[in-house]
């Protein structure tokens, strides 16, 4: 899982997101059965939303999409989008 890390620094909590998001990867690959996807901090991503978090998986860069993250309860849903069922 990928993360700009400008936008996560500007962001007011932005570590508490990054926590929220790892600690939902973490459960959802137990749950699953998989091995836990790395959180990874980049650079830029080209977007750069005011008051927004840029997150994206490989997958989700290859179909051309991101995910705006704005508070830390959105990392439920944001693990759901970026880490799909193992079945999918």
């Amino acid at each position: 899982m990928l993360i700009c890390s400008k936008c996560l620094s500007r962001s007011a909590d932005g570590k508490a997101l990054k926590r929220a998001l790892k600690s939902e990867l973490k459960q959802r690959s137990q749950a699953q059965g998989v091995k836990r996807p790395r959180v990874v901090m980049t650079g830029c991503l080209g977007l750069c939303p005011k008051r927004a978090v840029v997150a994206a998986s490989a997958a989700s860069l290859q179909r051309g999409e991101y995910l705006l993250l704005k508070e830390t309860a959105e990392a439920a849903e944001a693990a759901a989008l970026l880490m799909p069922e193992a079945g999918t």
